[in-house]
């Protein structure tokens, strides 16, 4: 049998820790750090092959800012390599005590050689590059978001404020109006004024034509399928279908509906401690764009056909689809209206019956794409 070289790699900017364990012997050898270039790992990687003949290696680092690039060029070459997810990883107090490069490609060298970890599945690049647009889209509405606020503070501030309704009345055509109507008898604050609008002005474009750019997406042959089906959902458009398929990738890699929305972080937590046993708040332990996602989908859907009626919009998204599929659709969307209905019947708070909801479509959506709509 060939014997399993285990190569932990702690992986930064500017340098890449890398250590070798072998099990059998429990033994760290050729510990070194190298710049953080691809080149110099295959070339480490290749010497070990050659000081131990007949052995294969199989090397690991942590997710993070650096992301799957290494990954996968190490993967074109031939060697065995795995991202582990870094939530997965069990660390001991003398972990937190000593902290290191050397330390931690150490740490993740046993981790690996134990198998006490999860791996992430990685996109294909080209899934990967799509996730990259919808991230963008998430900054740019950001940045719209607090362009909007500076301009909102600063007429506050000088005694300015819309007089014609509260937050929901902001940014139409007639708050647009209004603020033509604005001058300040100071230059400086007239050119601050000017300045706060004109950025406000451009993230709206910005955002506007982020948007034009993620429903082209909804037709790249990767993701158009799986777009289509979530989009018969109401709450769902193509904004949020393809954020989540973007995001998640394959779906499959969840066995149960319980354990995609375990990996949204949408499961209330538990603390049980002798006779006591009491939930907690939902563990925020996953992807926080996936589960922001899908709590506005369900915010959504509770606002989206009060009385059971379709809208007109809702039919068009379902046109072309099975009826096994619509009306799989089309229980969710009724499910979830009337559990945000009962809930809220019951004194529970907005924001606790949403993320239950969000939970329940969380379900939905990995049956719908999992195929397990029976």
């Amino acid at each position: 049998m060939e014997s399993i070289i285990y190569v932990g790699m702690d992986v930064h900017k500017d340098s890449y820790s890398l250590c070798c364990y072998d099990p059998k012997r429990n033994l760290f050898f050729s510990e070194m750090q190298i710049k953080s270039e691809t080149k110099n790992v295959i070339k480490y990687l290749e010497h070990v092959l050659e000081m131990n003949d007949g052995a294969i290696t199989l090397s690991c680092y942590e997710a993070g800012p650096t992301g799957f690039r290494l990954c996968r060029e190490l993967q074109k070459k031939g060697f065995a390599c795995v991202v582990m997810a870094p939530t997965s990883i069990a660390k001991s107090a003398k972990d937190r005590l000593v902290k290191t490069d050397r330390a931690d490609a150490r740490m993740l060298a046993k981790v690996l050689a134990a198998k006490q970890y999860k791996e992430v599945v990685l996109p294909t690049e080209h899934v990967e590059s799509i996730k990259e647009i919808v991230r963008l889209r998430v900054n740019v509405h950001k940045a719209c978001k607090r362009a909007k606020q500076n301009l909102l503070s600063f007429l506050l501030n000088q005694g300015f404020h819309y007089p014609d309704g509260g937050s929901n009345k902001y940014w139409t055509k007639n708050f647009f109006e209004w603020l033509k109507t604005i001058n300040f008898a100071s230059d400086y604050l007239q050119y601050c004024f000017e300045e706060y609008l004109s950025e406000v002005t451009r993230q709206i474009q910005r955002l506007s034509l982020m948007d034009k750019k993620l429903k082209e997406l909804e037709d790249d042959k990767e993701i158009a399928d799986g777009v289509r089906k979530l989009r018969c959902i109401c709450g769902i458009d193509t904004i949020v279908a393809v954020g989540l398929v973007a995001e998640v990738g394959d779906f499959k890699r969840f066995s149960t509906a319980e354990k995609f929305a375990s990996y949204t972080g949408l499961c209330p937590g538990r603390h049980s401690s002798g006779l006591s046993d009491r939930s907690r708040g939902i563990t925020k332990q996953g992807n926080r764009y996936l589960r922001k996602l899908l709590v506005e989908a369900a915010k959504s859907v509770k606002r989206t056909a009060p009385h059971g009626k379709k809208s007109k919009r809702l039919i068009a998204r379902q046109e072309g689809s099975s009826t096994e599929i619509i009306n799989y659709a089309d229980k969710a969307g009724k499910r979830i209206r009337n559990k945000m209905e009962r809930l809220e019947r019951r004194g529970v708070s907005y924001n606790k019956a949403t993320a239950a909801c969000a939970r329940e479509l969380a379900c939905f959506v990995w049956g719908m794409m999992t195929g397990n709509i029976a």
